[in-house]
């Protein structure tokens, strides 16, 4: 199969390619430079080139493979609400070059989407509740419209070359000189490894028939033993703070230092036969690579 992926060259996008193709299938990778072009040549994919601003582009890359994986996300969490509003129109406008045929459109959320209770893949959110809500209810508009789409949930995706929330409470903490977590610090993340969240993708595209899919491996990860890591490894010490101190430190990240956000996957596990493998969360930030200023 032919395969549009968009976010080639990020994160998760990256790890999804390079399972794509050892498992046969082609890949048509969204570059927006020469140098993501270059990164996809190498992982042997075939180079789109266009971005996620260029509507036009993502159409034709849509139109003309067998089936598209949707990972690309602006992740400048400082205009979160409107990056969340653009991915709507993207899968929107994918979906719109998808109408009228059987290819199917996997699309990305997150497992945060629903808080305080361990959330599963039946659990749809509450219109408005959570602005990346937006790429669900584009998902589900588009599957009105005849299109096979699905949505695959990520919770914290860890691995070497993370820059997302860990990264960022772990910058935090170097430069406050304390590790901080909220209240008992009971509150928990989802996880898993970029290694074992990209297959999730090409099961649902090979044998998925459901709305969504969790790629969690652990369904939930106290917040304070992140904290407890970070500390040890900076030399820092681990404090305890309420939501109204925690947020002079965490700053617009207070939202998510504070969520609990566990999320099962048993249907995940059962429908696709996905059995992730590790490394878990906490050994795998407890490295150097992860404290390298």
């Amino acid at each position: 199969m032919r395969v549009f992926v968009t976010g080639a060259t990020g994160f998760v996008g990256a790890a999804v390619v390079d399972d794509l193709i050892a498992s046969g299938h082609q890949v048509l990778g969204l570059a927006r430079s020469d140098a993501g072009a270059a990164a996809l040549h190498a992982a042997r994919a075939e180079v789109h080139r266009g971005s996620l601003e260029d509507i036009d582009s993502l159409k034709r890359g849509a139109a003309s493979a067998d089936a598209v994986i949707h990972t690309a996300f602006n992740h400048d969490f400082s205009k979160f609400v409107e990056s969340c509003e653009a991915d709507r129109r993207i899968i929107e406008a994918m979906g719109d070059a998808l109408v009228g045929t059987s290819k199917k459109m996997i699309v990305t959320s997150g497992t945060g989407v629903i808080k305080d209770r361990v959330v599963t893949e039946d659990d749809a959110p509450a219109p408005g509740s959570h602005p990346r809500v937006a790429s669900e209810e584009a998902a589900e508009a588009v599957a009105s419209r005849g299109v096979r789409a699905m949505i695959v949930r990520l919770p914290q995706v860890h691995g070497d070359g993370d820059h997302a929330f860990v990264p960022l409470t772990i910058n935090l903490a170097r430069e406050k000189g304390q590790a901080v977590y909220v209240g008992d610090g009971g509150n928990r993340w989802s996880a898993v490894h970029r290694f074992d969240a990209a297959p999730v993708y090409r099961l649902a595209l090979e044998k998925g028939t459901s709305l969504r899919y969790h790629a969690v491996a652990e369904e939930g990860v106290p917040f304070r033993a992140i904290a407890e890591v970070t500390g040890r490894r900076l030399g820092v010490p681990v404090v305890s703070k309420t939501r109204e101190e925690a947020a002079a430190h965490f700053g617009w990240f207070i939202h998510f230092a504070a969520a609990d956000m566990p999320a099962a996957s048993a249907k995940t596990r059962a429908e696709l036969g996905w059995q992730p493998v590790g490394p878990a969360l906490l050994p795998d930030i407890d490295r150097p690579v992860y404290f390298q200023a």
